[in-house]
């Protein structure tokens, strides 16, 4: 039996209404996985109390939103803001948390001076592939044997699974994954490394990942998991699409992560289906139905749909080793200015107040079923 409690005596303290006789998430899913939750640098140096205790309370795993990105821990050549970062580390360890690094080599939030050779012009390879090397040594060793896991490279392949091309592709070549996980691993052995990207339910882009693991096993590179992103909405991906991804990057990588979860419940402009966020759209008031608090019967949707998900994934619980929300809350959804920026976004399963939604309640049930 799962022993139940308030959603938390710190959130009492905090001045947060709590759910008499309420599991947590991290109790029900123990048996299973890790449940996770994505930090933002606001929470953090903020700080923000309240939403620090809902996280420690309810969650087993931090990510940090922006705090280990290149762009904000490392902007110009010869400076490095460690703050947030390191708050974010002491946080996970105060609080016993599985903690996540994200992410060491990425083409966006990049600066542009890291293409850029310090004579002028465009980097060489050797001049970029050093400065990689320098910037994962700086970032991981700092944290060695504190985090313990490191999403190496993200979003490196296009939906039809070929390459993307990215400034890194360009001045190193398709290797330079190679190198980045060869450099984390020589920073921190004993951290688990990962790929991540979005649309992973793609047919092509599942297998292009899957040739990507099969070429870094083949090159001698240590590679732990995969990472699917998992920014749904109440209309795709189908679940069988996101089973067979499971179960092929299980196959080729040993562990799956969902890593960035949320179900957007908003209108998709312009038939934007993924997660790319250099995309943006105009805005009107027919993509931004909800301002004024999400209708019942869309709560319940989305409950539904989230449980569902929940199901699939203790369905795999034997590959799946963390399920992490991207954003703790509604009022911190990404999906509050992507792809339209200025709207209510409603994706999370805590409200603007932090009290838990209708799918809070559903995922909650979800931990002892199997069958999406």
């Amino acid at each position: 039996m799962i022993a139940t409690r308030l959603i938390s005596s710190s959130l009492a303290l905090a001045g947060i209404a709590a759910t008499a006789a309420e599991p947590t998430l991290k109790e029900v899913y123990k048996p299973h996985f890790h449940v996770g939750v994505a930090l933002s640098t606001a929470s953090l140096v903020g700080p923000e109390p309240d939403a620090l205790a809902l996280a420690a309370d309810q969650f087993s795993s931090i990510s940090p939103e922006n705090a280990l990105k290149w762009g904000p821990i490392h902007p110009e050549r010869a400076t490095y803001h460690f703050g947030p970062a390191d708050a974010y580390v002491e946080f996970g360890e105060r609080h016993g948390m599985w903690i996540v690094g994200h992410a060491l080599v990425w083409h966006e939030q990049t600066p542009a001076w890291v293409f850029q050779s310090e004579s002028g012009g465009e980097a060489t390879r050797d001049e970029l592939l050093a400065l990689m090397r320098a910037h994962i040594q700086t970032v991981v060793g700092r944290y060695k044997g504190r985090v313990q896991a490191w999403d190496v490279v993200n979003e490196a392949l296009n939906d039809d699974g070929t390459m993307r091309d990215t400034p890194w592709r360009r001045i190193i070549g398709d290797d330079f994954l190679e190198y980045a996980f060869r450099y984390a691993h020589e920073a921190d052995p004993d951290a688990e490394l990962y790929y991540n990207d979005y649309s992973m339910h793609l047919a092509a882009k599942r297998d292009g990942v899957v040739r990507l693991a099969n070429q870094l096993k083949a090159a001698g590179c240590r590679i732990d998991g995969i990472g699917m992103q998992e920014h749904i909405a109440m209309h795709f991906p189908g679940f069988d699409e996101v089973e067979a991804s499971i179960e092929a990057f299980a196959a080729a990588a040993g562990k799956v992560m969902i890593t960035e979860l949320d179900l957007d419940v908003l209108p998709r402009p312009d038939n934007i289906f993924d997660a790319d966020i250099s995309r943006r759209a105009e805005g009107n008031p027919a993509l931004d139905p909800y301002r004024d608090g999400l209708p019942e019967t869309v709560a319940a949707a989305q409950a539904d749909r989230y449980a569902r998900f929940f199901k699939l994934y203790v369905k795999h619980a034997d590959v799946i080793d963390r399920v992490t929300f991207w954003g703790l809350d509604d009022g911190r959804s990404w999906h509050n200015g992507w792809p339209v920026r200025g709207r209510t976004a409603h994706s999370l399963l805590f409200d603007r107040q932090l009290a838990p939604k209708p799918a809070f309640h559903a995922v909650i049930q979800a931990a002892g079923a199997a069958r999406p």
